[in-house]
């Protein structure tokens, strides 16, 4: 059987659906190819942890009509708390607090990857211009004049005018279109739980640095956080091999006594930490999305609102040149959108890469030169302020998804 779209998308996670849901809301037919089926990517055991979506990210997703679902699953961030320490040490006199109020809005939100993804095909099934095949993966693309010839491994085919390859850090469809990487493995993993706690967390998120790594508590709904725990990838393994009662002990001694005891609350995950960047986003008929084109390292949070960004100015390059009448596979159109995003995604990329080194370590020079940081930033409103909107996502050309209108 084979289809015919103005774009197929292979890989339908949180970029890749909501790629989709912008180009078909801007009335383009659109078909996507993902190997997992909905029901299991729905499930809390299939990915358990969370993200932080920015404020810029909410706009679009308000944008895209997701939101409405979203909402009651979302918990507010209203403040971030920035700390260095060395573990079961006293926290340096230094830190760094970044308070909504200064900005009148929450700083984004936090909110579990599987709720995100209720919403995204919530919305889906509303667009009757976007198809959703599953399980079936992208495995093959047939670059012709004038389109694409992508082959599912349902054994069914889609003919499109472009391909977007929105299919993850290790992106087959990438390799096979031979767009190479940059490309390195950090000596740490992360490792990702949920724990409940007695006292409120009053949408506080917490960032402690310590000397294998940051670890982040992620204020959730009700009284429960997840925790983005960096280790040296020599002790993750033992870390995850503990009994319950040892892993709480070990997780209480980073997070400390400010929301009461603690207990863990569902299954913990791990993965190592790896840095990659696509030495080019596209080609004739061909484009990378989401991690796909970039995997950073998650000590700021930003890897969703990373992809979002490729995700809302992909879709407003392609939908303008279809308003003009242009070919939205042409290399010159798509380059449009290599110029926009690839800069913003290495500047990202290198500067999340450079706080891991600068701050995962206990060298005693850095360590007071970063805790003087963290108090200059802290005491200079404005700079502050920037830093604050930066996070939000609200810096740089923005498209016009990100401030809230339509693609």
């Amino acid at each position: 059987m084979t289809r015919n779209a103005d774009v197929v998308i292979g890989g339908g996670g949180m970029v890749g659906l909501t790629l989709a849901l912008a180009l078909a809301q801007g009335g383009l037919k659109v078909v996507v190819a993902d190997p997992i089926a909905a029901a299991k990517a729905l499930d809390e055991k299939f990915d358990g942890r969370v993200s932080a979506l920015s404020y810029s990210s909410v706009r679009m997703l308000k944008a895209l009509g997701v939101w409405d679902e979203l909402e009651d699953h979302a918990q507010p961030i209203h403040d971030i708390l920035v700390t260095d320490a060395a573990l079961d040490g006293e926290a340096s006199a230094f830190s760094l607090h970044f308070d909504s109020i200064e900005i009148g809005q929450p700083m984004g939100v936090i909110a579990e990857n599987r709720h995100t993804r209720r919403a995204l095909f919530a919305a889906l099934e509303k667009t009757p211009s976007l198809e959703f095949i599953a399980p079936a993966a992208l495995t093959h693309l047939d670059m012709r004049e004038g389109g694409a010839i992508a082959a599912l491994s349902n054994g069914e085919t889609v003919r499109a005018r472009l391909a977007v390859a929105a299919d993850g850090r290790e992106s087959p469809m990438r390799e096979a279109m031979g767009l190479g990487v940059i490309a390195w493995s950090y000596p740490q993993w992360g490792i990702v739980a949920t724990v409940e706690h007695e006292k409120p967390h009053n949408g506080v998120a917490y960032e402690h640095f310590l000397p294998s790594g940051p670890f982040a508590i992620l204020p959730m709904t009700g009284n429960r956080s997840s925790l983005v725990w960096t280790e040296k990838d020599s002790l993750a393994p033992a870390m995850m091999a503990l009994p319950e009662a040892q892993f709480e002990a070990e997780v209480a001694r980073r997070f400390g006594a400010h929301l009461g005891a603690i207990a863990a609350a569902g299954p913990r995950w791990s993965y190592p930490l790896r840095f990659h960047l696509a030495r080019a986003y596209v080609k004739p008929r061909f484009a990378l999305c989401g991690d796909a084109a970039h995997g950073i390292h998650p000590i700021a949070g930003q890897g969703l609102n990373l992809g979002f960004k490729d995700a809302a100015a992909l879709a407003e390059i392609v939908l303008d040149a279809a308003r003009l009448g242009l070919d939205i596979g042409a290399l010159d159109t798509l380059k449009s959108y290599e110029r926009w995003r690839r800069f913003d995604s290495f500047t990202l990329a290198a500067s999340t890469d450079a706080l891991n080194r600068l701050f995962s370590n206990d060298i005693t020079p850095l360590r007071i030169a970063r805790d003087v940081g963290l108090g200059i930033v802290d005491s200079i409103g404005p700079l502050r302020r920037f830093f604050m909107h930066h996070a939000g996502g609200d810096i740089g050309k923005l498209p016009r998804l990100l401030k809230g209108e339509a693609a």
